[in-house]
């Protein structure tokens, strides 16, 4: 055996289709089935011990513990065969009392079972179709009694004694109520079955011979010794839409699937299944729990009624309600109450209810709190913590914190402390987690989901994602070592990235199937992989390829993991070894012994190695690994194990499974070699808190703060007043007490006197009283005597009646037997006909199949001839199929859409088909009696074997002969050989030039491949392309539509102006057209509805969505950078030009002065000297500027040059507007133009 030891520590999870599955061993600790084991947990001091399962055990169906609680019955099937284990609970540890597993009666599996009062009988209940009750005397294994209960198959879902007797019996099921009673070694039914028959899921007794049970439409029966006494129905008090999503919950609940061969018969799934749609709405009682008021059952989803006895009455009333509590970590809160309660348990002291449901959930309330809330329902609360309730698919842990994470099928993160044994976060979301990896520092996650990678922070209270990667149902993912880099898998790619820039680094391809475990080494600088494709491949992440690589098509490797020095990889898969691969080769195989392995971890001290199977078990062994069978096996899980990790300090193994449970395991060798590894520094404490809560948190601090201090302001204020008032009230409250004091002892020597007169009164009324009494008793007693004597001849008439009526049902009794013989006899007689026609059926089929084996034979042979033939034309036909294979799968995405909504309508029927099935069983158990007789006659065809074989000796006579031929063949086989020599010599020369020619070939396949690969690499980027181009013109078109839309716009408001401005001197007339104007317009923009997109480019849309949005994202940024240049510019240009127009306009008084100078001198030149003064008179008048005359010369060549240079500045600033206003992204203020120059004309003809 090997010195590696693991040792079960703690379990996180139930399972809650197991018979029984909560039971209470004393006050403070409970007992129920998880994984593979049955956990002894201690509600008070949060500890666990263990009862492991039976070796090579398939599960858990059913527990029953007795009520003395000494002993714990446990169903289990042991490759494929039943077996019950008693357990002596009071040993500690816990070890097996008894172990029933031989039978002299069929059985598959015990459903249920229960204890006697005294503990010393057990009774078991065996699964359809053979129905059996068995009577145990347990110690020594015996059975007391054994009676068929059913013979249609109907499910049995409770049995259970008489908890004041051990004789008496009651049984639950599909169709059945049933009281039976041992004596004289046998069990007889004592009640008789009236009315309809029920679908009884639960029943309890409530008293020595009063029981109750609950059907699967929300109806409650009262039995007393097998006869129905009271009967009412639990009412739904919720809307009717909310019971109408029951049925969309169950649907959602049959999702998950739970491992089939743990489930019991009676399972919550059957009875849900078997239910009608009818029926969805109404509630199912599961469950019954018995105590001393009364009794508590569940009534539908989310629900539990209690019951009290009516004091007057021997029936009962509904006295409390308690509800499942709502979770506000559920991605959809109304629906986390929707689960059926399918066990209930009170402690002893029945101080505490304890409830399992449906989502593998424990739920406790203590029943003095349903008392309080009189009212309002009262709430259940987690007995431990919320559970996985499906399988768990993703299992991580980290370095600096105690820490693991776990994802699973239920759209559930849950974040566990192995150090505190708690639950630290857990939040639920739409899509299912396929994967999760923690980062070492114990700050974040990245989980896989179905639609997209997600990065997320650990809170304080919450998981947050920051940043999310289109990569669609990532199966597997993992943090580095170091945690700088994380990979993901995207069906046969890896993704490498970075976890400080959040970018993908690289991307590892040359997996052909999906890729089914990752792993790093320990410097993080090569990943190791392995697939369904057999392929096991190390990759350098320097260069992005493959160093060495292993593969071999026949195994579907399952997981992978690396010797902590880098040099050994080791890998398992279906193939049901463990391979050791060094150097692209297997080095050895080491054998599974017929278990499948599933997951594998080796330590980082490289000395101990675990791996879980398909069964649910985890085998320890030491490495170097051991030649023989030497390993430690234990029980775990009920389901294949799908993940397993180690701590960083290698103490602690952890486990996960499909039953949805997670163990931890202390770890140690018995060598102790290199196992310890002490911590240097503790487990780190600090936690992420976004800024956002921690600003509210202390907002709320400051106002919680103020709001205190102003009530103690008010309470001290209040508390003052009431001082007040409550003294003043005291001095009034004295002055009148003492005044109706001394009215009081006048009013009370006033009654005194008064009641002695009364006293005298009644003494004489008494008197009379008794007279008139004794005279009415004796004539009472007359009247009576008469009476019973009519009464007495009434009951004798009654009596002669019964008599008649016994009779009469006496002779209908007779007559009904008499039907049901001749009834049998014609049965008999059609089964029989039946029989005879399958006879002849299966000897025709038998012919078949022999002339099917001789023409197998034939066909064999030719295609072994054939074969080496037809491969060669398989390869070109292959080669062509799968191109057109690559186009055909284009088009069968598009049909994977229709296929769906014909998947769920196939699924409707394939429930249809289920029921048929169910029937075709029963035929099939009638057919197993004709499979008897045939039988018979296979002996007899034994027989003509026999003879056969003495023929066969006959022939081997002939074959001595045949032989001796064969020698002198030999010889000339040997002269054949010298020639064959010879030729041999001549062959080699031209084999050594094949060989040349080969290596050649496999050269050019090689550059075939990366062909193919670049081909196929350069095809998508041209749909790429084609798909950009198609986007781009379709954009276009709008544009252009839109351009041409506003242009007839634009032309229809001119118009709409210009007549408006014909009213422009009538301002009312003007004022309702304006308004006209208003409403048409805004009308017409409110009323314009943008084309609907094609399906075709909603479609293309949809595909190019995420490589749209990158490029705007960055085309904004520029966009906004450029336009924000351009507007600074264009302000600034603005600027300018007012300026501009403000010189231009002085230039232009300018240029009027001048001209009215150049008509003064032009007058003055041909006038004489004398006006000259008075010219300049008139000059004065017009309030002109004087200028000296030596410069108005000057003046007029000055001004042409100015005005010359200011048009070319304004024509270069033009020029600048307009090339800026075809920029993109850059709009100018509208209205702004600069005014034209007047007088242009005049100033160029003056200047000339």
């Amino acid at each position: 055996m090997s010195t590696v030891v693991a040792q079960s520590l703690h379990v996180f999870g139930l399972r809650s289709h197991v018979s029984n599955n909560v039971l209470f061993f004393d006050e403070q600790i409970i007992i129920f089935p998880s994984g593979n084991h049955c956990v002894k947990y201690n509600v008070d001091q949060k500890w666990q011990k263990f009862i492991p399962g039976s070796d090579k055990s398939q599960g858990m169906l059913a527990l029953a513990i007795s009520p003395n609680r000494r002993y714990l019955a446990v169903s289990e099937t042991v490759q494929d065969k039943p077996v019950i284990t008693i357990y002596e609970l009071s040993a500690m540890p816990c070890r097996k009392r008894k172990i029933l597993n031989n039978f002299d009666f069929p059985v598959q599996k015990f459903v249920c079972m229960a204890f006697s009062p005294d503990s010393k009988y057990l009774l078991t209940q065996t699964s359809p179709p053979e129905s059996n009750l068995v009577y145990w005397l347990w110690e020594k294994q015996r059975v007391m009694a054994i009676v068929r209960i059913d013979t249609q198959n109907n499910a049995v879902y409770q049995v259970s004694f008489n908890p004041q007797d051990n004789t008496q019996i009651c049984i639950t099921g599909s169709g059945m109520f049933k009281l039976l009673r041992f004596a004289e070694g046998t069990l007889k039914q004592t009640n008789f079955q009236r009315g309809e028959p029920q679908n009884y899921l639960a029943h309890t007794w409530v008293s020595d011979d009063k029981i109750i049970a609950g059907t699967d439409t929300g109806r409650l029966f009262l039995f007393e010794s097998g006869d129905q006494r009271w009967e009412t129905s639990i009412m739904v008090k919720e809307p009717t839409s909310e019971t109408k999503n029951l049925g969309v919950i169950q649907e959602s609940e049959s999702l998950i699937e739970f491992p089939t061969i743990t489930s019991p018969v009676p399972s919550y799934e059957q009875v849900t299944m078997t239910s009608s749609h009818s029926q969805l709405s109404l509630p199912q009682v599961f469950a019954i729990a018995a105590y001393s008021k009364g009794f508590a059952c569940s009534a539908g989803p989310g629900r539990v009624l209690l019951f009290e006895k009516m004091e007057d009455k021997e029936f009962y009333r509904e006295s409390r309600e308690i509800r499942i509590p709502v979770d506000p970590q559920s991605n959809d809160p109304s629906q986390s109450d929707k689960q059926d309660v399918l066990c209930m348990c009170f402690s002893p002291s029945e101080e505490t209810l304890i409830a399992s449901t449906s989502k593998n959930q424990l739920y406790s309330i203590t029943m003095s709190l349903t008392e309080i809330s009189k009212g309002e329902p009262a709430h259940f609360e987690y007995l431990m913590y919320p559970l996985h309730s499906a399988s768990i698919t993703g299992l991580d842990t980290c370095i600096r914190k105690p820490l693991i994470a776990t994802c699973s099928v239920d759209r559930s993160i849950r974040i566990w402390n192995y150090e505190s044994n708690s639950l630290e976060l857990f939040k639920e979301y739409q899509e299912e987690a396929y994967t999760i990896s923690l980062h070492p520092s114990g700050h974040y996650i990245v989980v896989g989901f179905a639609d997209k990678l997600r990065i997320m922070n650990l809170l304080i209270d919450d998981i947050r994602s920051f940043k999310e990667y289109s990569v669609r149902g990532c199966k597997e993912c993992s943090f580095s070592n170091g945690g700088h880099l994380f990979a993901a898998v995207n069906g046969n790619v890896i993704h490498i990235f970075s976890t400080t820039s959040l970018e993908n680094i690289s991307n590892l391809k040359g997996h052909t199937g999906k890729i089914r475990s990752v792993v790093w080494n320990t410097d993080d600088s090569k990943l190791i992989s392995c697939g369904t494709d057999g392929a096991v491949y190390e990759w350098s992440l320097s260069t992005g390829k493959r160093e060495t690589e292993c593969v071999l098509k026949s195994c579907s490797y399952n997981c992978v993991t690396i010797s902590p020095d880098g040099k050994i990889i080791f890998a398992v898969g279906s193939d049901q070894t463990l391979k050791e691969i060094a150097d692209s080769s297997v080095i050895r195989e080491m054998s599974a012994f017929d278990v499948a392995y599933t997951a594998i971890v080796i330590s980082h001290s490289g000395r101990m190695m675990f791996v879980g199977t398909s069964v649910g078990t985890i085998r320890a062994m030491k490495y170097p690994l051991p030649l023989q069978k030497e390993f430690n096996e234990y029980q775990a899980h009920a389901g294949p194990v799908t993940k397993m990790s180690l701590t960083f300090d290698d103490q602690f193994l952890l486990s996960v499974a499909e039953d949805g449970c997670l163990f931890t395991w202390k770890v140690f060798d018995k060598d102790g070699r290199g196992i310890k590894r002490e911590r240097e520094v503790g487990f780190a404490e600090e936690v992420l808190v976004t800024k956002t809560d921690m600003e509210e948190k202390a907002q709320v601090m400051l106002e919680l703060k103020t709001r205190v201090e102003e009530l103690k302001m008010e309470n001290e204020y209040q508390l003052r007043l009431k001082d007040m008032n409550y003294s003043e009230k005291i001095k009034e409250l004295t002055d009148k007490f003492l005044q109706e004091m001394e009215s009081l002892k006048t009013k009370n020597q006033v009654l005194k006197t008064e009641k002695e007169k009364q006293d005298v009164l009644h003494r004489e009324r008494m008197d009379d009283l008794l007279d008139k009494q004794s005279r009415e008793l004796q004539d009472l007693e007359c009247c009576n005597n008469q009476k019973l004597l009519l009464e007495y001849e009434k009951y004798q008439e009654l009596q002669l009646k019964s008599q008649r009526m016994q009779e009469e049902y006496e002779k209908q009794l007779r007559d009904n037997d008499e039907t049901k013989s001749q009834a049998l006899e014609e049965l008999t007689e059609f089964y029989e006909a039946k029989l005879q026609e399958k006879t002849t059926l299966l000897e025709e089929a038998q012919e078949d199949v022999r002339q099917q084996l001789r023409e197998f034979e034939e066909t064999k042979k030719q295609i072994e001839e054939d074969e080496d033939r037809e491969i060669q034309d398989i390869k070109t036909k292959y080669e062509k199929k799968l191109r057109e294979e690559k186009e055909a799968n284009l088009r069968l995405k598009g049909e994977t859409g229709i296929m769906r909504k014909k998947f769920s309508g196939l699924q409707k029927e394939i429930e249809e088909r289920t029921n048929d099935i169910e029937l075709l069983k029963g035929e099939q158990v009638k057919l197993q009696g004709v499979i008897k007789s045939l039988e018979k006659d296979i002996m007899g065809l034994k027989r003509e074997i026999q003879e056969r074989d003495e023929t066969i000796q006959d022939k081997e006579k002939r074959i001595y002969d045949l032989k001796k031929k064969n020698q002198e063949l030999e010889k000339f086989k040997f002269v054949l050989d010298y020639k064959i020599k010879e030729l041999k010599k001549q062959i080699e020369p031209r084999e050594n030039e094949i060989k040349v020619m080969k290596e050649q070939i496999q050269e050019m396949e090689a550059e075939l491949e990366r062909f193919h690969k670049q081909n196929t690499q350069l095809e998508l980027n041209i749909t790429e392309l084609w798909q950009k181009l198609r986007a781009t013109d379709q954009e276009r078109r709008r544009e252009r539509q839109k351009e041409r839309d506003l242009e007839a716009l634009v032309k229809q408001f001119k118009t709409d102006l210009h007549n408006c401005v014909a009213y422009i001197q009538e301002p009312r007339q003007l004022k309702e057209k304006v308004r006209a104007l208003f409403e048409k317009c805004v009308q017409r923009a409110d009323t314009v509805e943008i084309a609907g997109l094609n399906s075709d480019l909603q479609q293309e849309y949809a595909r190019q969505r995420e490589h749209l949005e990158r490029n705007l994202a960055t085309l904004k940024k520029k966009v906004v950078k450029e336009s924000e240049l351009h507007r600074t510019d264009y302000v600034r240009i603005m600027q300018e030009n007012v300026s501009l127009i403000k010189e231009i306009n002085e230039l232009r008084r300018e240029l009027k002065f001048t001209r009215s100078q150049v008509y003064d001198l032009e007058a003055a030149l041909k006038l004489t000297k004398k006006i000259r003064p008075e010219v300049s008179e008139t000059v004065s008048s017009e309030d002109v500027p004087s200028v000296p005359p030596t410069k108005r010369l000057n003046v007029q060549e000055e001004t042409g040059r100015i005005i010359e240079m200011q048009r070319l500045e304004i024509q270069r600033l033009r020029d600048q507007i307009q090339e800026q206003e075809q920029v993109p992204g850059f709009h100018p203020v509208a209205g702004l133009q600069l005014p034209a120059l007047s007088g242009e004309v005049d100033l160029k003809a003056l200047t000339k």
